[in-house]
This record gives C-alpha cells, sequence and structure tokens, in this order.
C-alpha cells in the first residue's frame, strides 16, 4: 500500500507507527543523556581520582555554560537550521566525547593529575555542546508531531539516568572485591555508554525519519512553512515543491505571519519559568549535595550513589503519570503554584542532612524526582497547543533554552550549599 499521496504529502487517515515513533523517541530521549549521566554516576571514582578538585560541582559547572551557551545560539537562528544535521552533530559528539573518557583513563592508566583532570573537562565541555545541540533540536522537532512522543522522549531522559545508575551499582558490586576493581567497573561502564550512544546514530540517521507518522508530520510541518524539516525529508524519500507549498498552505488556511521569538515567549513567560524554577532547585541539590554533603555509616561510599538511582527511578516512573490525564495538570496558575512551592526542599534538605537519618532522605530524594519528572512532561505536553509547526518548533527551543538555564543556574548555586564547611 502507498502511503504518499499524489502531492508527496501523506495522507492522515493512512498513519501508521506510532508506537514504533514513542519507542523511537523514548530510545534518543536515553541517547540524549546518557553520556552525561554516565559521568554523574562515575564521579566516586573521580572522587577517588581527585579528591580535592570538587568533581561533581566543577564537571557540571563546566558542562552547562556549553550547553546553554550552545542552545541560546541555535535558539536565536532555530529556523535557518537544519535539524536533522543538528541533531546527528549532537549524538556523534555523544559518542566521540564518552570514547575519549575511554581513552584518556586507558592512555593515562588511571592516574590522576592536574593534565588528566583537565582533558575530562574538555570531554565534559563537548558533552555541554551536544546537549544544546540535540535536546533543543529534538523538543523543537516533536513539538510539532505527537505530545506521546515529547512524553516518550523525557521518559527517555530520566530513563537514561536510571539505566545508567543501575549499571553504576551492578558493576561497583561486580568489582568490589577486585584490586583496582573500581576502575574496571567504570572501564566495562563506559564501553557500555558507548554502545548506546552509537545506537542512538543509527537509529536517528536511518529508522525515525522512515516511520509513517514521522513523515506525515514533517511533511505537514513542511507544507505549513517550515524549513527545518528540508534534510529529514529527503532522507524518507519525501519531497515537497515550493508550488506544492503555496498550495498547501492556501488550502488550510495556514498563510498568516509567523509569531517572532520574542511573541512565543511572552504568550509562554509562565511555561519557560516554571521550567528554570523546577531546573534551579533540582540541579541546585542534584549531584554536588548528595556526594559531598550527606554521610551515611550504615552506607558508606555507596549512599550518594543509592540516593542518586533513587532520584532517577523516581523521576522516571513520574514521567509515565501525565499520561493518564485525569491527574495531569495543565493549568498555568497550578502549574506555577507547584514549581513555586518545591523551593521549600531547600530547608528540607539542609536539615535532614544535619539532623535525620537514611530514611528521611531517600524520602525527600524521591519526592524531588517525582515533582521534577512530573511537572516537567505536564509543561512540555502543554505548552505547544495551538501553533502551527514553525512556531511549535520555534517554541520547543525557547522552552529548553529556559530548561538549561535553569540548569547551568542551580549548578551554580550548588556551590552555596559547601560555603563555611571548610571544603573549598
Amino acid at each position: 500500500m502507498n502511503n504518499v499521496n499524489q502531492r508527496g504529502i501523506l495522507s492522515p487517515s493512512r498513519i501508521e507507527g506510532k508506537n514504533m515513533a514513542m519507542v523511537a523517541s523514548w530510545f534518543l530521549g536515553l541517547g540524549s543523556l546518557v553520556s552525561w549521566n554516565s559521568l554523574l554516576t562515575i564521579e566516586d571514582y573521580y572522587y577517588d581520582l581527585f579528591p580535592c578538585y570538587h568533581p561533581s560541582r566543577v564537571l557540571t559547572l563546566v558542562y552547562q555554560p556549553f550547553a546553554f551557551g550552545t542552545a541560546a545560539i541555535l535558539t536565536y537562528n532555530e529556523e535557518k537550521i537544519d535539524t536533522r544535521k543538528r541533531n546527528l552533530a549532537g549524538y556523534i559528539i555523544f559518542f566521540l566525547g564518552t570514547l575519549g573518557l575511554l581513552v584518556l583513563d586507558l592512555a593515562t592508566s588511571g592516574k590522576g593529575g592536574i593534565g588528566n583532570y583537565i582533558g575530562i573537562c574538555v570531554f565534559v565541555a563537548c558533552f555541554g555542546v551536544a546537549d544544546g545541540l540535540v535536546q533543543g533540536g529534538m523538543i523543537g522537532d516533536l513539538s510539532f508531531m505527537s505530545p506521546q512522543f515529547i512524553q516518550s522522549f523525557f521518559a527517555g531522559l530520566a530513563a537514561s539516568g536510571t539505566l545508567t545508575a543501575a549499571l553504576r551499582l551492578i558493576t561497583k558490586a561486580a568489582f568490589d572485591k577486585f584490586d583496582n576493581g573500581l576502575r574496571m567497573g567504570v572501564m566495562l561502564y563506559l564501553a557500555i555508554s558507548i554502545f548506546f550512544e552509537f545506537l542512538c546514530i543509527l537509529l536517528y540517521a536511518w529508522i525515525f525519519p522512515k516511520i509513517p507518522i514521522v513523515k506525515y508530520f514533517r511533511s505537514r510541518a513542511a507544507a505549513e512553512g517550515s524549513e527545518t524539516v528540508s534534510s529529514d525529508l529527503v532522507a524518507a524519500g519525501i519531497h515537497i515543491k515550493e508550488s506544492e507549498r503555496v498550495l498547501l498552505l492556501q488550502a488550510d488556511d495556514a498563510n498568516h505571519e509567523r509569531l517572532s521569538n520574542n511573541q512565543l515567549l511572552f504568550q509562554n513567560l509562565n511555561y519557560a519559568f516554571d521550567l528554570y524554577l523546577i531546573y534551579v532547585l533540582t540541579l541546585s541539590i542534584i549531584p554536588g549535595f548528595l556526594y559531598e554533603n550527606t554521610r551515611s555509616n550504615l552506607l558508606g561510599s555507596w549512599y550518594a550513589v543509592v540516593l542518586v538511582v533513587v532520584f532517577n527511578v523516581w523521576d522516571l516512573i513520574s514521567r509515565y503519570v501525565p499520561l493518564i490525564e485525569s491527574v495531569k495538570l495543565e493549568s498555568r496558575k497550578a502549574l506555577l503554584i507547584a514549581s513555586l512551592s518545591r523551593f521549600l526542599l531547600i530547608p528540607a534538605f539542609y536539615f535532614t542532612a544535619k539532623y535525620g537519618n537514611e530514611g528521611w532522605m531517600i524520602f525527600l530524594v524521591s519526592f524531588l524526582g517525582i515533582t521534577n519528572g512530573y511537572l516537567s512532561v505536564c509543561i512540555l505536553t502543554a505548552a505547544p497547543k495551538g501553533y502551527k509547526a514553525p512556531e511549535q518548533n520555534a517554541l520547543g527551543n525557547l522552552l529548553v533554552l529556559f530548561l538549561l538555564g535553569g540548569i547551568f543556574s542551580g549548578t551554580a548555586l550548588g556551590w552555596l550549599w559547601i560555603i563555611g564547611n571548610g571544603k573549598f
């Protein structure tokens, strides 16, 4: 059966592959953060190599300016950038950067020192560039498709944290009794992460563009004036001539002046501000606070790793909750109140770290993960509604920019936790 009509546009009545597109979106979300989450979950190893250099805080602070700066530049020029080339470049950089970390450790035989530390920082900066390329590109691309694709992508982002944290626990336990077992576990762990990144390159380059429902949404986006999907349509074997685009615009009554980025931001400022608040709080606690401000006589060096796993598991689970329409939060006012109320967790974490036990800390980390994932998906699936494809793409990029801005700010503010405790 031919799924393409005479003008080269897929017919909505013949769309297939929705479930396949959701699975692909999930894996692409996994690949968007698996390298960075791998780095976060091997920081017990880096604390062993560089005990005086604050790896969890410094590496995060190196990563975020590059992620935010790249996203800002690309958001400003979004309508002129080929999404396919942008996303492929990001996944390839993730792959090469993770491979670089493995090669660097092998070349230096797992030794510490400032030179090795600077090398790690260089690869972390590359991860930041890749993040700025992929997250805005993918969210922008999925914003003019189905909200379920965005939910799947964000579930994949959370799954990358859960998967890497679980693998870290397994490799840490498997090699715990060996001489140099910590390093052996890290090497195996990085190799697995490299494999996942390679799979994402293949998935995005050859499989995702050819899924029928993805071809349909991108064809419709091109018909509505989007220039960012041209390469993806060519890769899928679809060509839309300019004359056909004009006819389609007239037929769909879509020939309207596109809103500027400033207009889009003004109309959705509350959503952008919510995302900023969510990630300011989360990244001011994860991972630095957990590695440097918490102690457990019961769990010892496992404590921070366990807390990271707990956060990631609940973050992942909560990103599926908005699929239940009856509990999905869509009110702008309610989302803002929920985002602001999370800041009550700051004194809660402070007093729990100082006076509480492991159970209370696990409870707080669980709640942090639940609210982080749930609110993120609610906002990003609600915001793009009511716009044409080029505007949805632009809005997706803008929202990711504020999300990354929140991560950057939270990372910087996380240093306030160690003021006066003698760790500078």
